[in-house]
């Protein structure tokens, strides 16, 4: 069993398209069974806003009547997650905030910061609404999240791969997973060189009896990046063992005064084989 994880919360966004089934309500769901853990589903809904002074009335119509389908569209969503979560077993609330776009993110950021941690759909694409849940709950909010790609509906963490690179983010995201780690029965520490200079970081080697304190037997692992791709040669390795969950420290970057995501981070989010844990 899952020890000290109490608060789940699952963030799911309605925007009205025909997109392909979330995975992180079934995952959320069977992780909060397993740890015995109370849910919140904010199943959201984008508001849309009208900014153009001179649009006419009839366009405003539109908007209005979009809105409130979306808005009818998330309290849907939001019943038939409490209907799960009662099937389940798990005790759960629900939320169905229909917010603009600025506020729903700032919204959900708070929220996560009441939680243990935050469990999200994995998202491809850069620009869409998730990529932006995600980058809030890793920058505002203090706590580690879970991306979950399609196919992914249950709770599984026997064979865990920790990304070390010795770092403080590093060091913060194998904290955040010790619940985890301590439950799995095969826990990898994998330090893949090649790609940046290691030399000043604290090796794999020397954290390994801080896990084996709690409990935790870890092997101890060093991989070539491969063409220089750390995110490669980690799904590679994941594949290979048929790993259930990466464990990773999140690297962002300012870029033309915007919060960007590093590298290895966004490709990960873009194409990753297991559930992903990332703390910044």
């Amino acid at each position: 069993m899952l020890q000290n994880i109490h608060s789940v919360l699952i963030g799911l966004t309605e925007e009205g398209d025909a997109e392909e089934r979330s995975s992180a309500l079934a995952y959320g769901l069977s992780l909060a069974r397993e740890a015995g853990a109370h849910v919140t589903v904010q199943a959201a809904s984008l508001k849309l806003i009208v900014t153009h002074a001179f649009i006419s009335n009839f366009a405003e119509q539109l908007v209005a009547v979009e809105n409130r389908r979306l808005d009818a569209l998330a309290h849907a969503v939001a019943e038939s997650s409490q209907r799960a979560a009662a099937a389940s077993g798990v005790a759960c609330t629900t939320q169905a905030p229909h917010l603009a776009y600025p506020d729903l993110i700032k919204s959900f950021a708070a929220q996560a910061r009441t939680h243990d941690l935050t469990v999200l759909d994995a998202e491809p694409i850069s620009l869409a609404v998730d990529r932006g849940l995600i980058e809030a709950v890793l920058t505002d909010s203090g706590r580690p999240l879970i991306t979950v790609p399609q196919g992914r509906e249950s709770f599984a963490g026997d064979r865990i791969i920790v990304a070390w690179d010795g770092s403080a983010k590093a060091a913060r995201a194998l904290n955040d997973a010790l619940p985890f780690l301590r439950a799995a029965s095969q826990v990898e520490l994998i330090s893949v060189t090649g790609e940046k200079d290691l030399a000043r970081t604290v090796p794999g080697a020397e954290i390994a009896p801080h896990l084996a304190r709690h409990g935790i037997k870890v092997n101890v692992l060093s991989l070539p990046a491969q063409d220089g791709d750390v995110a490669e040669t980690l799904r590679n390795h994941a594949h290979l063992t048929r790993a259930d969950m990466i464990v990773m420290g999140a690297y962002v970057h300012s870029r033309l005064r915007q919060m960007m995501l590093g590298g290895t981070t966004q490709s990960l989010l873009k194409n990753c084989p297991v559930p992903l844990l990332l703390s910044y």
